[in-house]
């Protein structure tokens, strides 16, 4: 599937990994060659993306960038460096959608008969793997160094001690520049060192993303929303016995819990202004995953929209997801843009789907490589969550431990 969609300019492949949940409806869903999209920046984006589905009543896929923070919460800017150039908003509307489940693959789109279908089918099942080019090395930048990273969080800390914020989610970015690359071998690196539930491989044109998120954003299904916050990640031990120590270390860390309590009642308030009244609930607190090289501790808010509200109000009224900010959100949202030195443009916003009756389900877009291939320019960013009591080498080292996967297929 993947390989025979490489031929299109503009294709999304999302890929849950064979993680079990009750929450997935494929195993993988390809969009590909785009009918028409939607490109726009904050301002009007979330009210033109509405239009845009009512006029299709289609299925679209897209992504939405951190930096319609700027719409949602009016008067806040984004000025720092962009080596990318995602738009803010951009969707399409595929002309062929295939969605693969365990036991079959279903294939449809515009002016899809079975014939077509089949050939479809016929093309994926003939394509040979596809042939893993070598990554072109380059040295590995970023704005922040070690000492410069801790000042920051000492200075986030500060604020934290006057009550400006409780928590905030600090970035750094990494970037590689004049480096010539091919991102269908990127992902498919990615992906075999740390596959993810909600891994993904998004083209358009000569923007790229190679992504290993294990987090979901937020999920519509039927009458139901759901959000899944990740706080709270140990690093895994080889041996199982030390393994599970680890896990059982994470589920009772108090630092962690706290981190995790704030982010689910941000969600929980997040979710309330647009559901019907007491239908948020916490339906899972403190659960503990495993994944390829960690373990994360992952809630679960649950709500019922009221009648009428858009999906896009939704969507909006709990953006950016509060995994990627902290609390209270506006000004920690304030606060990222002073001390971060990169725009996160889609890094930590939302890659995902919506159906023609306007269910969606969205990742968030962490473990990420995000590449240029015009500009030659590639970027990968980590973070953590900045408290009052976190250890800032500590958090330092949290941000390498998240970015160990990326630097593997980059450096050898």
């Amino acid at each position: 599937m993947l390989n025979w969609s490489s031929q299109f300019g503009i294709c999304c492949f999302l890929d849950n990994n064979n993680y079990a949940s009750i929450y997935h409806q494929n195993e993988a869903i390809l969009a590909a060659d785009a009918l028409d999209s939607l490109s726009c920046q904050a301002g009007n984006a979330f009210s033109s993306l509405l239009q845009y589905h009512q006029t299709h009543k289609d299925w679209l896929f897209g992504h939405l960038a951190y930096d319609l923070k700027n719409e949602t919460f009016p008067g806040l800017s984004s000025h720092n460096k962009d080596g990318i150039g995602f738009p803010d908003l951009f969707f399409f509307r595929p002309r062929i959608i295939l969605l693969l489940s365990t036991y079959e693959v279903r294939i449809g789109g515009w002016e899809m008969d079975e014939n077509a279908a089949r050939d479809i089918f016929a093309q994926c099942a003939a394509m040979s793997p596809h042939d893993l080019q070598h990554t072109q090395k380059g040295t590995i930048q970023s704005p922040l160094d070690k000492q410069q990273y801790i000042d920051a969080v000492k200075g986030l800390q500060d604020h934290i001690h006057r009550g400006d914020c409780y928590e905030v989610n600090f970035c750094r970015e990494n970037f590689i520049e004049d480096i010539i690359l091919d991102p269908l071998s990127l992902f498919q690196r990615l992906n075999s060192v740390s596959p993810s539930p909600f891994a993904a491989y998004y083209r358009t044109n000569d923007l790229y993303m190679a992504c290993s998120s294990p987090e979901r954003f937020m999920q519509k299904h039927g009458e139901v929303v759901i959000s899944q916050p990740i706080k709270g990640t140990i690093r895994r031990a080889d041996d199982p016995v030390a393994d599970e120590e680890r896990r059982i270390e994470l589920q009772q860390n108090k630092k962690e819990r706290a981190e995790n309590v704030m982010v689910v009642d941000l969600v929980r308030n997040d979710l309330s202004h647009t559901a019907t009244r007491g239908s948020v609930e916490v339906t899972e607190l403190f659960g503990i995953y495993s994944f390829a090289q960690v373990h994360h501790m992952i809630s679960t808010v649950k709500a019922i929209p009221a009648p009428g509200v858009p999906f896009t109000k939704v969507i909006s009224q709990a953006y950016p997801m509060g995994s990627m900010t902290g609390a209270p959100k506006l000004s920690v949202l304030q606060l990222i843009e002073q001390y971060e030195r990169s725009r996160r443009g889609l890094f930590s916003g939302a890659l995902g789907y919506i159906t023609p009756d306007g269910d969606f389900d969205f990742n968030v877009v962490i473990r990420s490589m995000l590449y240029n291939a015009a500009r030659k320019y590639l970027s990968f960013t980590t973070g953590s969550a900045i408290t009052y009591y976190a250890d800032p080498v500590k958090e330092w080292e949290e941000c390498l431990l998240k970015a160990e996967a990326m630097k593997k297929i980059l450096e050898g």
